[in-house]
């Protein structure tokens, strides 16, 4: 699904051990990785879906190199090579829209035959049971639900300065991130905080993500959405 113009890759609408197994055109060559974060309740909310239980912190979107797409069709989703990262993986790489295992499992597949045989490029993520897992580990390792708290930035029925954000994150991590937001629909008064990005070399070092010509947010207030319960 597409969503409104200055989302970027805001993509809410979630629908082999061994090295490559084939040589990647020219094509599929990539500078960076990006470590895509997503804001449960602003997933639920855009796609109108109930989500039962969504989680009340940030989960993985994916990680996905900057210049990707199925870079290699022979090399399919398998699920018994992650065998020992679901435990971690229904935590913190939940399809958040169903509930259902098997919804998870047809998430996964898709970050693996679209992002991950194009992140297989690096030794450190060629195989499916290293790229679930080194994602898994830069997840705990950045740990931005936990930094966003420390830093008072919590989801709240108060809105917040999209530069307060972006200048607290780069005062932690050192470099600039992308913040993503949702236009306001009718009704609404301000954008509301979606997702956000950390971007990564190709030897897994943090590094700016350049901003893209359109905005991803617009300068001033955000919602950071609460979970409904709270939300009063």
């Amino acid at each position: 699904m597409r969503l409104p113009a200055g989302l970027g890759v805001l993509c809410l609408a979630l629908c082999c051990l061994g090295g490559a197994r084939e040589l990647w055109s020219g094509d599929h060559e990539w500078k960076k990785l990006i470590m895509v974060h997503h804001w449960p309740m602003t997933v639920c909310n855009e796609v109108a879906n109930n989500c039962e239980h969504p989680p009340d912190y940030w989960t993985i979107h994916g990680l996905w190199p900057d210049k990707s797409g199925e870079c290699n069709r022979s090399w399919p989703f398998n699920p018994d090579e992650i065998k020992g990262l679901l435990p971690d993986m229904r935590l913190y790489w939940p399809d958040v829209l169903h509930s259902s295992p098997n919804h998870s499992v047809h998430f996964w597949r898709h970050e693996w035959e679209k992002h991950g045989t194009c992140a297989a490029q690096l030794d450190a993520l060629n195989s499916q049971r290293k790229y679930f897992g080194k994602t898994l580990d830069l997840y705990k390792e950045l740990a931005l639900n936990s930094t966003l708290q420390k830093l008072g930035i919590k989801p709240s029925i108060s809105y917040y300065q999209i530069s307060d954000i972006k200048h607290a994150l780069v005062g932690v991590y050192g470099v600039v991130p992308k913040v993503q937001c949702l236009p306001p629909k009718s009704g609404e008064k301000v954008q509301t905080l979606g997702q956000i990005e950390l971007c990564l070399t190709r030897d897994l070092q943090l590094q700016d993500c350049p901003e893209p010509g359109e905005p991803i947010c617009e300068d001033g207030p955000v919602f950071y959405p609460p979970p409904k319960e709270t939300n009063h």
